[in-house]
């Protein structure tokens, strides 16, 4: 079987001329629009994973080759079997905008963006098959004509789902729910059967392996090559689209760990030459974000937010650091892992679609 290519000269790339916009300042960047930024997908490190994606479908039969084009986040629309893509990843300067926005670029990294791309993958394949409609798939998954929630309220340790991309996502919509199934199913690595042992979960990869070889060396009945809000019809700045980003990521914490922060740190005013607590919050800020956002799912801007508001209560409270650095480090990351996970877990936490 053939595999189709974007690109026969990847190194295309590097006899490009880069943009102007390369060389402006964050503040100046801001202010272009994302229509004017110039963007393809051709001729970056994308196409490289593109085309392992479509190697990979090979691999199982499955004949659709999803069309990917570049917008502002990642997406697949009902009814068409492709993959929008965030702009960022097209450049490494955009990149480096994306984390200093966000703290995080999602599917920066490569083993990241396939995770992304097999999920996206997961949409097409029942966009352009109309999965969906058939009986079984909703016997499995529930109606995934169903309206998406604004928010959804997961249970962390359900054996219901698998899990895949973090924030229990799978849990968010039957829709999200297959493609997170399809996306453990196709990748090469995984060892989905024995990961799976003894959880439910198990029963919706082996519908999935069955309906994928049903399906298999079958022409798609859906082949539209749409492109939905693509990127040079975006006409908001990018200072927009972050303020709108961090909109959806902000969370309504509640503010009751002042007994807990009193517990790690002294208000002895006798230990005033000792090291602010707000200071060594904001010394640590990084490691604690990366690792917290890493146990519990959660996006690092959501994580900063609760460390912001602690490094405030620090230094109105006049806290001082006495424990070792390390001790007082592992004691924070405890203290903020488990402050997060008690609000997922008394059913407050709702994550945005």
């Amino acid at each position: 079987m053939s595999r189709t290519s974007l690109n026969s000269q990847p190194t295309r790339q590097h006899r490009r001329r880069e943009p102007d916009w390369v060389r402006l300042r964050d503040e100046q960047l801001l202010d272009l629009r994302l229509c004017d930024l110039g963007l393809r997908v051709e001729g970056t490190v994308l196409e490289e994973r593109i085309e392992r994606l479509y190697h990979e479908l090979d691999d199982r039969h499955i004949r659709l080759r999803p069309h990917c084009w570049l917008s502002d986040e990642w997406f697949a629309v009902d009814g068409v079997p492709g993959i929008a893509i965030p702009f960022y990843l097209a450049h490494p300067r955009l990149m480096k905008l994306e984390f200093r926005q966000m703290l995080e670029v999602e599917g920066g990294r490569p083993n990241w963006c396939m995770q992304i791309l097999r999920h996206e993958a997961g949409h097409t394949i029942d966009n352009a098959y109309r999965l969906r409609r058939r009986q079984a798939w909703q016997k499995v998954f529930g109606r995934g004509a169903d309206p998406y929630p604004e928010y959804y309220h997961p249970r962390p340790f359900s054996k219901d789902f698998v899990l895949h991309l973090g924030s229990w996502y799978a849990q968010s919509h039957p829709a999200e729910d297959f493609a997170e199934t399809f996306a453990v199913w196709l990748n090469p690595d995984s060892r989905w059967r024995k990961t799976y042992v003894g959880w439910p979960a198990l029963k919706k990869l082996k519908f999935v392996d069955q309906l994928m070889e049903d399906i298999a060396d079958t022409p798609p009945p859906v082949r539209s090559r749409e492109h939905v809000d693509p990127l040079p019809r975006l006409r908001k700045t990018l200072r927009e689209h972050y303020r709108s980003r961090r909109r959806r990521f902000a969370k309504d914490y509640p503010r009751f760990y002042d007994a807990d922060l009193r517990r790690l740190f002294s208000d002895d005013p006798r230990n005033h030459s000792a090291e602010s607590a707000a200071a060594f919050l904001r010394r640590v800020r990084a490691i604690i974000r990366r690792r917290v956002a890493y146990w519990t799912g959660e996006h690092e801007y959501t994580i900063d937010q609760v460390l912001r508001e602690m490094i405030v209560r620090c230094r109105q409270l006049r806290l001082r650091r006495l424990r070792p650095e390390r001790k007082a480090l592992y004691d924070l990351t405890v203290l903020v892992t488990v402050q997060t996970m008690n609000y997922l877990h008394a059913g407050h936490h709702r994550i945005a679609l």
